[in-house]
């Protein structure tokens, strides 16, 4: 059974995502360059990083639920757990995109909650 790594990122919804960032930088350290509305944490594994980010409130990118979050999931192999999801009779989107720093796929879970699911580069299957 394909499974998780870790969380590689979480995302929310700011009615002001620059300002949100700023604000988070300055009191919590969260490492987010000025003017931006992501960052990242180094882990403790090999290369990995956990992904900081703030989206417009309006964004669709959540997915169509209410949820003002969505949680960035790592993965080994994307097609496998998104075969394994499917096969579970779970909502899993179609789309998958492919960028010179991993694969990512989406899914919702039984209670509406859209999540992504990103295998990293330093992740491919041999």
């Amino acid at each position: 059974m394909e499974k998780v790594l870790g969380v590689g990122g979480v995302f929310f919804k700011a009615r002001d995502p620059k300002a949100l960032a700023a604000w988070y930088r300055e009191h919590l350290g969260v490492p987010v360059e000025p003017g931006q509305t992501y960052g990242a944490f180094e882990s403790t594994g090999a290369g990995e990083q956990t992904v900081w980010s703030s989206f417009p409130a309006e964004t669709a990118y959540f997915g169509p639920g209410p949820a003002p979050f969505m949680v960035n999931y790592r993965v080994r192999n994307l097609d496998a757990i998104l075969s394994q999801l499917r096969a579970a009779g779970a909502q899993v989107d179609e789309k998958v995109e492919d960028y010179d720093y991993g694969r990512f796929g989406w899914a919702t879970d039984p209670e509406g909650n859209r999540f992504e699911l990103w295998e990293p580069r330093s992740h491919e299957k041999t």
